[in-house]
């Protein structure tokens, strides 16, 4: 349906629901097929190893920054006085992590730690956890703190102190941990996300966050909206897709289409992924879609097309839920100093979890998006130019 949220807007100020500016960070590991593929590996995206059950625990608009058109981090503050943290808001994955203070690693020393002896409101907890990410992973224990996003707060939020950090992107990424976004069935150990804790401690209005992604080089105007989404950010109405199941944020893919070619893909899962700036999809879809637009594959296997004729290269659509959203050819394609390539990637996912198309900040730019934890649904609309591109400049 084309449809309305509980909540279908963000006009007026609200103490429930606020925006929070992104930034941009830059995504310094090479593409790597086979760990990317374990991000989203069966059962759940991370591989978890712990040596003991956890504990028990019983509208906000926010700017976004990002680099180099890839993945967009927010500040956050973590206990009391509050130390701050740029981490990485993740619809792929689900806990909330940062370094300690006690991490030695490469990793760990050249960003910000978290030192629990400085904060009045640190409650200990000590369960080991291990994740893995297809960019590196991850190994600490786990602790209770007051965590702030903007003007929410939450007053006590079971969060991972990493102790060991491995991995380049996280080395030399520009942020320092990651706020997971998706369903807690994801969690490692089960442990309740950030969102989850906003929920229960009644911070925000509806069960629903929004994200709006720009393509500036620092990622201006981008923004995340919890407990609500703006209006003035799309245009026309809400595309409103229910989800395959509570894990990621994955729905049904009916097919993809290249010059108008359509190739139905029924059985396949989309993920709309935050964290990360790649678009992925099976290798056999991967071979029809680059012959459609007359791309082709060098030595190294990617998918090359002429820098001249770039602009004139066919839409990409990719049809879900009986609602068709497209990409052109700026979105799915970049220039470097090699020539013109093709940011599509083959990547197989095997069963049960697979197959599935993974739609990251390339799409997410085209596409304003809505998470509703509470119908189990996304929304999708097509983003308006940020003002400096209306107005020509």
């Amino acid at each position: 349906m084309k449809g309305v949220f509980l909540c279908p807007l963000l006009g007026a100020a609200s103490a429930a629901v606020q925006k929070l500016q992104l930034h941009k960070v830059p995504d310094t590991a090479p593409f790597d097929i086979d760990a990317f593929a374990t991000r989203y590996s069966p059962g759940i995206p991370q591989s978890v190893l712990f040596s003991e059950a956890v504990h028990e625990m019983q509208h906000h608009d926010f700017p976004l920054d990002s680099y180099f058109n890839a993945q967009y981090f927010a500040e956050i503050e973590i206990g009391s006085p509050p130390q701050k943290f740029k981490v990485i808001l993740d619809t792929g994955s689900s806990n909330l992590w940062v370094p300690s203070i006690n991490c030695e690693s490469l990793a760990c020393i050249l960003h910000s730690r978290y030192n629990s002896s400085l904060s009045s409101t640190y409650k200990r907890n000590d369960t080991q956890f291990s994740i893995s990410y297809g960019s590196g992973s991850i190994a600490g224990y786990m602790s209770r703190e007051r965590v702030a996003i903007g003007d929410l707060q939450i007053t006590e939020q079971l969060f991972a102190e990493s102790t060991e950090v491995l991995g380049r992107a996280f080395t030399h990424g520009k942020f320092d941990g990651v706020f997971g976004l998706a369903f807690d069935s994801l969690s490692v150990l089960h442990t309740p996300p950030p969102f989850y804790t906003m929920l229960a401690e009644r911070l925000l209005d509806s069960p629903i966050f929004a994200f709006y992604l720009t393509d500036a080089p620092d990622g201006e105007g981008s923004e995340v909206t919890f407990g609500g989404y703006d209006t003035a950010r799309y245009e026309g109405d809400l595309s409103v897709i229910p989800l395959r199941e509570e894990s990621f944020w994955e729905v049904e893919l009916d097919g993809v289409s290249v010059g108008g070619e359509f190739t139905e893909m029924s059985g396949t899962g989309v993920i709309l992924d935050t964290g990360t700036s790649h678009i992925s999809v099976p290798s056999v879809t991967s071979e029809i879609i680059h012959r459609q637009m007359g791309a082709t594959k060098d030595a190294y296997g990617e998918w090359k097309v002429k820098c001249k004729s770039r602009a004139a290269l066919p839409e990409i659509v990719f049809t879900m839920g009986g609602y068709n959203f497209s990409l052109g050819p700026e979105e799915y394609t970049q220039k470097d100093k090699l020539g013109c390539s093709s940011i599509v990637k083959a990547v197989d996912i095997k069963a049960p979890s697979g197959p599935l198309v993974i739609l990251g900040d390339a799409f997410l730019r085209r596409w304003y998006s809505v998470y509703d934890y509470g119908s189990g649904a996304v929304g999708l609309a097509r983003a308006v130019a940020p003002e400096a591109e209306r107005d020509g400049l």
